[in-house]
């Protein structure tokens, strides 16, 4: 079963943010958008490619309105050290969520079974809690983070404009769809 439409299991975690430790629950959610996203471990390839990434593109995601969530299941003090000892991981600005219980990656149905680490997933969430948007990946794979702010400011279009949709490879201010009956078939 998809998570698409649910809302967000209540959480409670420490994360690394900005040099300090601070407490994060799903209560932080609440009336902004939101983007969780999970990496396997600290201290290995692919991921800090990736949150280097979004690290570049953090200032694009708070434009919109958008708070970043990075979680795997090592502790908030591994994120720190790993932000201290890291170029690329020193650029990350945004809370990285700590979560060696494993209880927020198994409420986002992203945990390995038997191993203990999360899958590549990204998760959008509206104001309201609700997930808009799911993505995961194979362990190679890793993502773009201008492609997720793509699908957050369509995500943001779409509950802004009911009876509109975004057609595939939408841009902000490209034209949008009204689905109707006059449509079918015809696009």
């Amino acid at each position: 079963m998809s998570l698409v439409n649910t809302p967000v299991k209540p959480f409670k975690t420490t994360a690394f943010k900005q040099g300090k430790f601070i407490d994060v629950s799903e209560a932080d959610l609440a009336g902004k958008w939101s983007v969780f996203f999970f990496y396997p471990a600290d201290f290995t390839f692919v991921c800090p490619t990736e949150l280097g990434d979004l690290a570049d593109h953090y200032e694009d995601f708070k434009k919109l309105g958008v708070e970043v969530y990075s979680v795997s299941t090592d502790t908030h003090f591994t994120h720190k050290a790993w932000h201290d000892s890291s170029e690329t991981i020193g650029k990350v600005q945004y809370a990285m969520l700590g979560d060696a219980s494993g209880a927020i990656t198994n409420n986002f149905e992203v945990m390995r079974a038997g191993q203990g680490l999360a899958d590549r997933g990204t998760f959008i969430v509206d104001p309201n809690g609700i997930i808009q948007a799911v993505e995961v990946t194979a362990e190679g794979i890793g993502r773009d983070a201008s492609e997720l702010l793509r699908k957050i400011k369509a995500a943001q279009y779409v509950a802004s404009h009911p009876g509109e949709v975004c057609p595939a490879k939408w841009q902000e201010g490209e034209a949008t769809l009204a689905p109707s009956l006059d449509l079918v078939g015809k696009i």
